[in-house]
């Protein structure tokens, strides 16, 4: 991916984030939003990833639901979008639906994953359009 591509998709990541409600903007200050290509070696095989297989984003932590006053964090809240991933899932910059396309997954990620910071499961993400 070159510098030029990653600037062009953070210029989208950055419109998608300033169209989103001050509540769920305001929560990435709690759960930093970190974006990259690809998860690195470590973390594809932590998640069991296949050589080639593709993931679009992830939240690390533990659910707002799932925390407990009793309970240390075992890991800091982070919600991880892939680039590659989005670009490959949409078919690249100049998709079948151009930037719109490429506009709705971002957000659709991003959605899914603060989603799963609130405790929301896949089959509830599917639920609401998400998935």
């Amino acid at each position: 991916m070159t510098e030029g591509d990653r600037e062009r998709f953070d210029a989208l990541l950055e419109g998608v984030i300033d169209e989103l409600p001050d509540h769920l903007r305001a929560l990435l200050d709690e759960a930093p939003l970190i974006v990259d290509d690809e998860p690195g070696p470590g973390l594809a095989a932590e998640l069991g990833l296949e050589p080639g297989e593709i993931i679009c984003g992830l939240h690390s932590g533990i659910p707002l639901n799932e925390r407990s006053v009793e309970q240390p964090p075992d890991l800091p809240m982070q919600i991880h979008l892939f680039r590659r991933g989005i670009l490959e899932l949409v078919g690249g910059f100049d998709g079948p639906d151009g930037e719109i396309g490429l506009l709705e997954e971002i957000r659709i990620t991003l959605l899914h994953e603060i989603g799963h910071h609130f405790g929301l499961d896949e089959d509830d993400l599917a639920d609401l359009g998400y998935d």
